[in-house]
């Protein structure tokens, strides 16, 4: 019969029945999660804890393997991109011969202060953040998701540090070095995941590496007032930000948007998501509701959208689960005023709007 189906063009056969893993790495997931969160009940508690989680997740995503350098940076490029704001390109050491092309937006009069505006995917890496519009692709971009939130930071008067994070734009790896807008806009995470995770390295790592050192470069500079430093991200620039809050307290305001939910939903049921979401032995520790609440009581505002997919099948009902933990943290701080859950109609994008709420 199987041959008769071969010979008359059909090259398979109906399987009627599968045995895939899913189920079996849920109910591993239901027993192993979460042996790090926080179960004490005083102040004194909650601080040796975030300590301590800082110190294990430090070393889960493999910062003690980065390596330290001088940034040997360089301004290679100083433009005026619009009235009131020039845009300087500065090339940044991270790691010896590792280099990270961030654009800087300057407002022209005094700053109020300096914000990273970290990319997420399928906006070409800092181009998007930066609202370089010139570039079609990315205009569509910055149109479906509203990616521009570096220069509308710099339209509020804020300096505005837009990275390549590793994989993306200028920093792609040889998989997609290429001018065609697929590879232009995407990013090399699968590769970065694959190369590092064998030398006991990651790629949330890596980036939150990164950016601490273009955080080290901003204060060497010394231009700018960085008392109050910001991080805002958007979707896998929202997991940078929050990694970043997470295991840097110099940043001492921060905006999550489209990436704060449960792993369970939104990353083990919805296992095909990037590479980059991905550290070994990283749930058995942590969910993000104990990433984010090593943030208190520092400012942080996540936001969601009702319609994101990336919220898993329960939807909001996930990342409820994650805030009020998050919102217990802060409670125990005394700072329930500094956390935000701002909630937006529709599906996965950035709404301006959590900038007013933030800077206001």
């Amino acid at each position: 019969m199987e041959m008769e189906k071969q010979e008359n063009g059909n090259r398979t056969i109906h399987i009627e029945k599968y045995y895939g893993s899913l189920r079996g790495m849920m109910k591993k997931y239901e027993k192993s999660a979460r042996s790090g969160c926080f179960r004490g009940n005083t102040l004194e508690e909650f601080t040796s804890w975030q300590r301590e989680l800082r110190g294990r997740l430090g070393e889960l995503v493999g910062l003690p393997r980065m390596e330290q350098c001088e940034p040997e940076a360089e301004v290679v490029e100083c433009v005026r991109v619009e009235e009131g704001i020039c845009r300087e390109k500065v090339l940044l050491q991270v790691e010896p011969e590792v280099w990270m092309p961030v654009y800087i937006l300057i407002p022209e009069k005094e700053p109020e202060g300096v914000f990273l505006a970290l990319p997420g995917h399928m906006g070409a890496g800092k181009y998007s953040v930066a609202g370089c519009r010139e570039i079609p692709a990315v205009r569509d971009s910055i149109e479906r998701f509203h990616y521009d939130y570096g220069l509308q930071l710099a339209r509020r008067g804020y300096v505005a540090l837009c990275p390549d994070n590793r994989g993306f734009g200028e920093r792609r790896d040889e998989a997609l070095q290429g001018d065609s807008e697929e590879q232009f806009l995407n990013s090399t995470c699968f590769q970065l995941a694959h190369m590092a995770e064998p030398l006991g390295q990651t790629v949330i790592g890596m980036c939150t590496w990164d950016a601490m050192r273009l955080i080290d470069y901003v204060c060497q500079r010394g231009q700018w007032d960085t008392g109050n430093l910001g991080c805002v991200g958007f979707s896998g620039g929202g997991m940078q930000a929050l990694w970043l809050a997470a295991l840097d307290e110099r940043v001492k305001r921060t905006v999550v948007s489209g990436y704060l939910y449960g792993y369970r939903d939104s990353l083990l049921a919805l296992n095909g998501n990037c590479s980059c979401n991905y550290v070994p032995g990283l749930w058995q520790l942590a969910d993000m509701c104990d990433i984010g609440s090593l943030i208190a009581p520092r400012q942080f505002i996540v936001q969601s959208c009702r319609e994101d997919h990336l919220n898993g099948e329960r939807g909001l009902e996930n990342v409820y689960e994650q805030t009020d933990v998050i919102r217990r943290a802060y409670a125990l701080c005394c700072r329930e005023s500094l956390f935000t859950h701002d909630i937006r109609e529709g599906g996965h994008c950035f709404h301006p709007e959590v900038l007013d709420l933030l800077l206001h």
